[in-house]
């Protein structure tokens, strides 16, 4: 199959935002020895960044969408890279957390507008599929740069992982400025207009599948090196290789994820994926002692981590087809507090002394609520045939 050349400078600009926000987890022991501070105050530069994320998607975006979609994602990038260049540099814990916010700003609001130009992008009934081409990026970042960037932070100096996404981000603005088509901007638009959609009961439903049900999996993902080493006998040299696994799952998970929504729609993939996620979960739950079955649930669940983001963003927009980008900021805020209440939640049995395996079981809740609410929206606003959605936007003609 021929890859569209045009979605690869959005890919690109994936796989940059990708290796930024994942690389650093598996080198904050090097940052707290390097700049002196504890391992748990060099985590709150992961909650800088998301917080930038939450923040930066609305705000970038509100501000954003009178202007053509390709100027817009290149002075995007340019912040992304800029603010990532800084960071290699950054003197001090406190100049290294004001960064990290900074470098958060423009992720979000990357992918809402990438979102929506990946869609226009695609032929009818392909939409989803190009979405989850544009998401590829952030799969491969796990599957191969993060094990990579990770490996040189550690053996060399960690600021060189942030060097290496400054140089993503370049190559990213010039593809974007090479590939990427010209697309008219929305000109009879602002702010506070673009921000209509929340009034309306079928945005709020794809917001909570989001953050809640997909918060399920973050249980299983924030403790995965513990459940893995502790409850599956996992040696702890060889947490890179399961990483690995996991990051191959969601390279397919990704793909097949899209594939399958503009086949059976997006809404009957989406509640289905979240059931199949529900299950696995719970799969670690009872068999996480046993080794090998341990290391494929960890495939399945970074399949399941990645394969919902094309069929829940379709939704999405079809639930603001007049705030098309503006809404799909607002999922990448929902994505990262998925992120956070999955940690946060899936912490408390540890808290009170239950094993590593026990974070699974709250994502089993998660996943159920968020399944709940994936069928009330499809018995609410679901098609039956899929690709005949009267909201979806005509596609830009390929290059000759």
């Amino acid at each position: 199959m021929k890859i569209d050349k045009r979605i690869i400078p959005l890919a690109i600009g994936g796989l940059g935002i990708g290796t930024t926000e994942f690389t650093v987890m598996g080198l904050l022991p090097d940052i707290a020895n390097s700049l002196k501070i504890t391992i748990p105050e060099a985590g709150h530069l992961i909650s800088a960044y998301a917080m930038g994320v939450v923040i930066g998607a609305p705000i970038l975006i509100g501000y954003s969408v009178k202007f053509p979609p390709k100027k817009v994602l290149m002075v995007l990038m340019i912040l992304f890279t800029l603010f990532n260049g800084l960071s290699a540099v950054a003197p001090d814990y406190t100049s290294m957390l004001i960064i990290r916010f900074m470098s958060g700003l423009p992720h979000g609001a990357f992918f809402g507008v990438g979102t929506v130009v990946a869609s226009r992008m695609a032929g009818k009934g392909k939409e989803a599929f190009y979405i989850s081409l544009m998401f590829t990026g952030l799969t491969v970042a796990n599957l191969v740069m993060v094990p990579l960037v990770t490996y040189i932070g550690h053996a060399y100096h960690w600021k060189l992982y942030f060097a290496i996404v400054a140089l993503i981000g370049l190559f990213a603005i010039l593809f974007l400025k090479l590939w990427l088509p010209a697309i008219e901007s929305n000109q009879d638009t602002h702010f506070l207009e673009e921000l209509k959609f929340l009034k309306n009961k079928q945005s709020w439903l794809v917001l909570g599948i989001t953050a809640i049900g997909f918060g399920g999996l973050f249980t299983w993902f924030s403790y995965i090196t513990p459940l893995m080493t502790i409850v599956a006998g996992i040696q702890s040299n060889q947490m890179a290789y399961v990483m690995v696994l996991a990051g191959a799952g969601m390279v397919v998970g990704n793909l097949a994820g899209g594939f399958i929504s503009d086949r059976l729609g997006p809404e009957k993939t989406c509640a289905l994926l979240i059931f199949l996620m529900m299950i696995s979960l719970a799969g670690v739950f009872f068999f996480a002692e046993h080794q090998n079955i341990a290391l494929i649930l960890t495939f399945v669940c970074g399949a399941l981590s990645m394969s919902v983001a094309a069929p829940i963003n379709i939704m999405m927009m079809k639930a603001a087809p007049k705030s098309e980008m503006m809404a799909a900021a607002f999922m990448q805020a929902a994505f990262n507090i998925a992120n956070a209440m999955g940690a946060f939640l899936g912490g408390i049995p540890l808290e009170y002394g239950f094993s590593f395996k026990y974070p699974s079981l709250v994502g089993v809740g998660m996943t159920f609520i968020g399944l709940a609410i994936s069928l009330r929206y499809r018995y609410l606003y679901g098609k039956e045939t899929p690709g005949k959605d009267d909201t979806a936007v005509d596609c830009i003609p390929c290059d000759k």
